[in-house]
């Protein structure tokens, strides 16, 4: 069987004892050899030489569902052959649809102003199940599956697995050095208001909200300890464009504050790779080595800043240099699962099918996903009931929740300028949430 394939299955089975199961599943459409287990997928044309990479290989809408799930390949049918299950929805070529980010490279033309591929145009939303972390429903259908054929195969409570709370450092000081009052002088709000900035201690910076998000991500890590919650901290060392400015310096008695307050709460420092990086990953090995340094610490997580990690096979330097997980995948205009699940999966590269070691984990939610005008642009109310919608989503999954909040959002200095007023205090009560269930 094909690595991927056999991957694909092992996922789906989940924590269930995947090697003692396996065997007993198949993925074929010669009849022949159906005797052979005790539940065959029946394989799609999906993986045929002569389908695989071309428009052939594209789900048509509307999509045909299974058991209430929606299904990208095959038909909604099963029937028995003998003491063999035969399962026509075709969710090993489904999943790897989704898994893979493989509409990515089929729809190279459809991106947005930052070379990103906008969720809004995914598979997923247009059929309307961004909301759903379908591949892992496909998981609980097979498990479902294999005990009709008399498998004895458990069904995991629901909890959430873990909770990644991440925040992505674009700009850690509003105003601390020379360059910065000048900004503020020009902006309007005269040199005497600038320099009270500038000759403010660190803790009264605008921006620097650092202890009061790590006071929020405590309630949930002292309560349900470091194996099942993390916070993670994504820091940039690179970038010259205007979209990685302010081009901040952590080597700055500042910086140094801020990595030392990092140090001592035990939070984990992650690369924030550059939106230059984004354009030419091979500049990321440089930006990490940079980052270990200052940090002092190994720097094995990444995010892309802007989440402009543009096409899938990028990720191949992201592994070379030395980044074994990535927290890049979310679509920026629209929260829910962009790889169908809400589990950590290995990346199978869709290029060539290679089943590789780095980790991606799943963007759920971020801040400005639902609140800026140009993406989803709800109000309090209903950003924070999708979000306990996410979070439900999550636990019945047995997932990871990865929820991204920037420093500078939850900036009570933000809320006075006309930003949204409301992502501080949907933070804290999502935390309040979290550490209720």
């Amino acid at each position: 069987m094909n690595p991927a394939i056999s991957y694909i299955i092992d996922f789906l089975l989940g924590d269930q004892k995947p090697a003692r199961h396996n065997c007993r599943i198949g993925y074929t459409s010669d009849p022949a050899m159906f005797h052979q287990y005790n539940l065959v997928i029946v394989a799609s044309s999906f993986f045929d030489e002569q389908v695989y990479g071309t428009p052939l290989s594209m789900p048509s809408l509307p999509l045909k569902e299974i058991e209430g799930v929606p299904l990208l390949f095959g038909e909604a049918e099963t029937a028995w052959h003998g003491d063999t299950l035969a399962v026509y929805a075709d969710i090993i070529a489904s999943a790897y649809f989704l898994l893979t980010r493989y509409e990515e490279i089929r729809r190279r033309d459809v991106r947005d102003g930052h070379g990103r591929f906008p969720g809004k145009e995914s598979l997923p939303y247009r059929a309307g199940f961004i909301h759903r972390p379908v591949v892992d429903e496909y998981g609980k259908l097979l498990r479902g599956w294999l005990r009709e054929t008399g498998v004895s195969i458990a069904e995991p409570a629901p909890r959430i697995r873990k909770i990644w709370l991440t925040h992505d450092v674009d700009a850690p000081f509003y105003c601390r050095s020379l360059r910065n009052a000048i900004r503020e002088t020009v902006r309007g709000k005269g040199l005497g208001s600038a320099l009270r900035l500038l000759r403010q201690p660190l803790e009264k910076d605008p921006y620097y909200t650092f202890p009061w998000l790590i006071e929020q991500d405590n309630k949930v890590i002292d309560l349900l300890g470091k194996k099942r919650s993390n916070a993670l901290y994504f820091l940039k060392t690179g970038g010259k464009s205007a979209q990685d400015k302010p081009h901040y310096n952590l080597r700055t008695p500042d910086g140094a504050s801020l990595l030392e307050l990092l140090r001592l709460r035990q939070a984990v420092a992650g690369l924030h790779s550059s939106y230059d990086a984004g354009k030419n990953p091979l500049l990321i090995e440089k930006e990490r080595e940079l980052l270990a340094r200052v940090s002092k610490q190994k720097i094995r997580h990444n995010r892309h800043h802007y989440l402009a990690g543009r096409e899938p096979e990028d990720l191949v330097l992201l592994e070379r240099a030395g980044i074994t997980d990535d927290f890049t995948m979310g679509y920026p205009d629209v929260a829910g699962f962009r790889l169908g699940t809400s589990r950590p999966v290995r990346w199978i590269n869709p290029a060539n099918k290679h089943v590789s070691s780095l980790i991606l984990h799943p963007l759920t939610m971020m801040d400005v996903t639902l609140g800026e005008t140009k993406y989803m642009n709800l109000p309090y109310e209903e950003a924070f009931d999708y979000c306990l919608r996410l979070i439900s989503r999550v636990e019945q999954a047995n997932g990871e929740l990865v929820m991204l909040w920037h420093n500078d959002t939850v900036s009570e200095w933000q809320t006075r300028q006309g930003a949204a007023a409301w992502y501080r205090s949907l933070y804290a009560a999502l935390t309040d949430e979290l550490t209720r269930r």
